[in-house]
């Protein structure tokens, strides 16, 4: 299924994370994000014209991250979003961290 069209479910912490060869076959369904070195975190970089379109676009993501009740780690630098995601429950990823890197991924579209 595709991840855009999927749902976050809660994780309590009892799940496994995800090991870096399946976070990698979900990274293909997420163009632009990059797994961490240590495999427990994905990120993404995005550039905007000024700080105000940075602001709009994390207000988009904001909206997806409270609809899907998974939030990202958001850092913002004047025209520059940096985006990380992952499941601090279980220290790691966990497909919620895809879904929500897919959605944003479709705010660019």
């Amino acid at each position: 299924m595709d991840l855009k069209t999927k749902k976050c479910v809660a994780c309590e912490g009892a799940e496994t994370p995800l090991t870096r060869p399946e976070a990698e076959i979900l990274l293909k369904q997420t163009p632009g994000w990059a797994i961490s070195e240590d495999g427990k975190k994905i990120s993404r970089d995005f550039e905007f014209k000024d700080f105000k379109e940075s602001m709009a676009f994390i207000n988009k993501v904001a909206a997806i991250a409270e609809s899907e009740g998974h939030h990202p780690d958001i850092h913002v630098f004047y025209s520059k979003v940096r985006l990380e995601l992952w499941t601090h429950a279980i220290n790691g990823l966990f497909e919620n961290d895809f879904i929500v890197a897919a959605k944003v991924n479709e705010l660019l579209r």
